[in-house]
């Protein structure tokens, strides 16, 4: 316990020397922070929309009028015909199309069924589907209020659709990315400095002295991981008070349990930092090798879409991801106030993940000269 106390003390010391560890360390989950959260949005506003209006009656005007209000759409001057609407997609000046058809309004008096053309530019195929929903939804809500005299019957929709969200109920976008981009955050700069300290040794030439000292390799690979597992906690708790203080994020769930799997967690990422840094030489190798490893992991985290979404063997691949876990952990416990029992497979996940990788980077690191 001696050894490893002063060993602690030794990469503490060498930590607060480096003074780009520092800016990394301080600097850089803040600024990224305030402005990732803010850039990293799946929400579509001022899409560009042209609509034609081959009716020209009280409804389709009223449709126009609900469009140009909407905070979603930026309404275009309406082409005079068809197919000059479909020359403004074509040339990129607009992203949706709507064609009112003639005799629109008639037909729905008489209870005819009317069809609405809406076409849109699906090279973004997100912000054409997206936008395709925020239309229908805003045509089926005016189409919901209008009131038509029928036969001495006033018209009204044969089924009212009421929605309820839970969890996010305003469907603040921040409130669902912020938890993912601090999990990134804390993953790329404790796995990133974890391994480029133990490999930035080996180019110094130091750490042949641990090598022949008869520190027990357990003790010298802790001593390693720890200092920036205490690091990491406290980025995590510097993430969740801006999260508080900057976006409002809730906290529904028990910070302790945040606390308490973020540990196994940090444990698992640290120690496969380690073990990538025992088959590195160089910190221009270790970079890349946990640039890729990261890359995947988190593309494959379910940050913007559901990992449930994804090929089975895709998701046989997560077994192995403790991103992936984590992630569903910190958006469960923030925003859903999950407790442990509704979260003990992604935590034993975590677990298995941990001790595995640590026996890992224990084993297959040589202390060697």
């Amino acid at each position: 316990m001696r050894m490893l106390l002063f060993l602690l003390q030794k990469e503490f010391l060498q930590v607060l020397r480096n003074k780009l560890f520092l800016r990394l360390l301080l600097v850089l989950p803040v600024v990224q922070l305030l402005v990732l959260v803010h850039a990293a949005t799946m929400d579509m506003k001022n899409l560009q929309i042209v609509v034609c209006d081959l009716d020209h009656s009280p409804l389709s005007r009223r449709l126009t009028a609900t469009l140009d209000a909407s905070p979603f759409f930026d309404l275009l001057d309406p082409p005079p015909t068809v197919d000059e609407g479909k020359g403004a997609l074509e040339t990129g000046a607009a992203d949706l199309l709507l064609v009112v058809p003639a005799n629109f309004e008639r037909s729905m008096q008489r209870g005819q069924v009317q069809a609405l053309q809406l076409m849109a530019d699906a090279i973004n195929a997100q912000q054409a589907q997206l936008g395709y929903v925020y239309l229908q939804k805003t045509t089926a809500q005016l189409l919901s209020d209008a009131r038509f005299e029928t036969s001495g019957r006033a018209w009204n929709p044969a089924v009212e659709v009421t929605s309820s969200f839970w969890y996010n109920p305003e469907l603040n976008y921040k409130y669902f990315m912020f938890p993912g981009i601090l999990v990134i955050l804390v993953s790329v700069v404790g796995m990133f400095l974890t391994a480029m300290n133990l490999v930035r040794e080996k180019e110094m030439g130091t750490i042949e002295q641990m090598n022949v000292s008869p520190v027990p390799k357990p003790v010298f690979i802790a001593a390693k991981l720890l200092p920036f597992w205490f690091i990491g906690l406290m980025e995590l708790a510097l993430g969740l008070l801006i999260g508080r203080l900057v976006y409002g994020v809730p906290m529904v769930g028990s910070p302790l349990l945040v606390f308490g799997l973020a540990a196994v967690y940090l444990v698992a990422l640290l120690a496969l930092g380690l073990l990538l840094s025992s088959f590195s030489t160089s910190q221009q190798q270790v970079t890349f090798v946990s640039y890729f490893f990261l890359l995947v992991f988190i593309l494959m985290s379910g940050i913007f879409t559901s990992a449930e979404n994804m090929p089975e063997w895709g998701q046989r691949l997560n077994v192995i991801n403790p991103i992936f876990y984590f992630m569903d952990i910190m958006r469960s416990i923030l925003l859903k106030g999950a407790g442990l029992a509704d979260l003990w497979r992604q935590a034993a996940s975590l677990a298995a993940l941990a001790v595995g990788l640590m026996i890992l980077a224990v084993r297959t690191y040589r202390k060697t000269v």
